[in-house]
């Protein structure tokens, strides 16, 4: 095992570029892996048509992507720790490339759908980044890249929308895959380039029972998460896949406890900071995909429904862009805030933003713009709160722990975006009047979805109150003192 000794361990890092072309590279890379999760979204509702499918199999299309990302994330990170991160990321690359061409071959909903999983396996791109960034960077710049590679979350998804509904609009859907390749190949070369050689590794063992118990059982609550509002919640199939992933999950809980060289290291998971932070994250991820959710619906339905304003789907993605903007020009200022306040507080600020944002929403939603300002607000929120918790995660985990513990706090914060799409989507279709044939959500449906999100950004918030502040002398922290 190499030890970390903080800067001569730096020092000896291969630099084959400078700082910001290698933040570049990975936030490049962040932003295309973050885009897969929007990238169909244009193409919803006519997947039936164009798969020559039922409507429950083509929402294995979305529903695939966010399953894959939350199962492979932890284990890339592992894996990254291990073998070199700069290694995995490129696996992971490949992995999306490889998924974009089959899917972009495909005629059929096998294929697209096996093109989509893979696709997912890119997600652990950010947090692996972010663990790069700790290892290159020197501390005075570290907490403006985390910020930057933190916000990409956010940006891939509110930027992308509308290329995905321009592309989609004006040539073959196929085109968007052709699209998602080249973005992969294009980060595969910036990357092999730009990132530098790992010199800090832990070698050990894949823990290969770990990470198919930690597959088994996510796999089961992911799926009554996002299938349980179609198969029924409380119908056998919905409390079977819940039950059996609890299970799986206490089991493989109880193996990671006794093994030598487990995937996760509980131990340090359950530390106060990391635990409540993870925690927390799950109200933000749901504030983040619950805006994602519900505004665009608001800002497509018919006017004369008396709810929606009737815009198009170009129009829509182009009023929700402005956040995912917001998110990236923010991050010079989360990483200052973050230098001068501490990452807890930035914590707190961005949980309040939220909060502010659905509060306004619920007060003003009469024109357009007042979306766009409760948006906007709701980028700015996740600016400072996905730019603080990867910092609090790295000042209470062991350097050999940073890949796997940034990928844990991304696995939470896509259990979050998977209950809104859950949870907004049972909402809006449950208080929905018919109109020509087709449910049509009320104005209560937009307000009880607002009340939630407000809910998850408040328990957010009070969990924020409750991380211990990192001391001067814990030994075990991975980032660096300033």
């Amino acid at each position: 095992m190499v030890n970390d000794d903080g800067e001569s361990s730096r020092k000896r890092l291969t630099r084959r570029a400078p700082g910001w072309a290698i933040v570049a590279a990975l936030a490049f890379n962040g932003l295309s892996s973050a885009f897969m999760y929007t990238l169909v979204v244009p193409l919803q509702a006519e997947l039936p048509h164009l798969l020559n499918a039922s409507r429950e199999d083509t929402t294995w299309v979305v529903t695939i992507t966010l399953l894959v990302a939350a199962v492979a994330t932890p284990i890339s990170g592992r894996l990254g720790d291990m073998f070199g991160k700069r290694r995995v990321i490129l696996i992971l690359l490949c992995a999306l490339i490889l998924g974009s061409l089959i899917a972009a071959l495909s005629q059929s909903i096998i294929g697209i759908i096996i093109g989509r999983g893979l696709q997912g396996i890119a997600s652990g791109v950010i947090p692996l980044g972010i663990a790069v960034m700790r290892d290159v960077l020197p501390p005075a710049r570290l907490s403006t890249a985390i910020a930057f590679m933190s916000a990409t979350m956010g940006v891939g998804g509110a930027v992308g929308l509308p290329m995905s509904a321009f592309v989609a609009e004006n040539y073959d859907w196929h085109m968007l895959f052709w699209m998602s390749l080249a973005l992969g190949v294009i980060g595969f070369v910036a990357v092999w380039i730009v990132v530098p050689i790992d010199t800090i590794l832990y070698p050990g063992r894949i823990d290969v029972v770990g990470a198919v118990g930690l597959a088994i059982g996510l796999s089961g609550l992911l799926l009554y998460v996002s299938r349980g509002a179609d198969w029924g919640w409380l119908s056998p199939m919905a409390l079977s896949s819940v039950a059996g992933g609890v299970i799986a999950l206490l089991v493989w809980g109880w193996y990671q406890l006794r093994v030598d060289e487990p995937l996760v290291d509980l131990r340090v998971a359950a530390r106060p900071a990391v635990l409540i932070t993870n925690v927390a994250a799950i109200g933000m991820g749901f504030a983040l995909f619950g805006s994602n959710i519900s505004f665009p619906q608001l800002l497509e339905l018919p006017a004369d429904t008396g709810v929606g304003f009737g815009l198009s789907l170009m129009e829509a993605a182009l009023c929700i862009m402005p956040s995912g903007l917001i998110m990236m020009s923010l991050a010079p200022l989360s990483g200052r805030l973050e230098r001068l306040l501490g990452p807890r507080v930035l914590f707190m600020l961005g949980t309040i933003a939220i909060v502010i944002a659905y509060a306004f929403v619920l007060l003003w939603s009469s024109e357009v713009w007042h979306i766009v300002i409760a948006n906007c607000l709701i980028g700015v929120g996740i600016a400072f709160s996905f730019a603080a918790m990867p910092i609090i995660i790295m000042r209470s985990v062991p350097a050999n722990e940073t890949g796997v513990s940034n990928g844990l706090n991304a696995l939470f914060r896509s259990v979050g975006t998977s209950s809104a799409a859950a949870v907004m989507g049972g909402v809006l279709a449950a208080m929905s009047v018919p109109r020509n044939g087709v449910g049509v959500p009320t104005a209560a449906a937009f307000a009880t979805c607002f009340w939630i999100a407000i809910a998850a950004a408040l328990v957010a918030l009070v969990l924020t109150f409750f991380i211990p502040r990192a001391r001067a002398d814990e030994e075990y922290t991975s980032m660096p003192r300033r």
